[in-house]
């Protein structure tokens, strides 16, 4: 159900779980770097079969009663993905590096423009196609996106996500794996 993109960003160890198929892969392939987003590709057969955009956040803020905490928390991400054949639609996700309070949501705020996320476990989703599409537009005219929410141990957290070179990251990953 998952697949593992495992690399280096900025000096810091990252493991990205995205959306897929049955079994879980790791993946070392680079292909490009647009400002802050980084784009892979997972080869199969010789041709890029699942290609994705990657960033890990600006600014993390974890609250718990309204007060700042210092809490352990694995990798951050913000991805989209394409699959070949997909005809060039990517699929939004988010990691927030702990597992989620069951039942909740991620609520997404793109300069002004408020979105929500399904969780389960570490990860969240956008509920089908149409809000992935109208997410990825605001995406790219935004400038920021702050992630929002809260933990199975009652932690609020707000992950701030620079959208400089989202764009560019997105029309390469799409063109690889169409």
């Amino acid at each position: 159900m998952t697949s593992l993109l495992a690399r280096t960003l900025g000096g810091a160890a990252l493991a990205l779980v995205a959306a897929t198929g049955a079994m879980a892969q790791e993946s070392t392939n680079q292909v490009a770097v647009m400002t802050d987003w980084s784009v892979f590709s997972e080869p199969k057969g010789g041709k890029p079969a699942e290609c994705w955009g990657v960033t890990v956040p600006k600014e993390t803020v974890n609250t718990r009663d309204g007060k700042p905490v210092s809490v352990r928390r694995g990798d951050i991400l913000l991805f989209v993905t394409f699959r070949a054949g997909g005809g060039g639609k990517g699929e939004i996700s988010f990691t927030g590096g702990y597992p989620f309070a069951p039942g909740s949501s991620v609520n997404v705020n793109v300069d002004g423009s408020q979105f929500e996320m399904f969780t389960d476990g570490e990860y969240a989703w956008t509920t089908n196609a149409d809000q992935d599409a109208a997410l990825m537009a605001a995406l790219r005219k935004g400038n920021t996106a702050v992630m929002s929410a809260r933990s199975g141990k009652g932690t609020q957290t707000k992950d701030t996500f620079s959208l400089r070179g989202f764009t560019a990251a997105m029309e390469d990953a799409a063109k690889r794996c169409n």
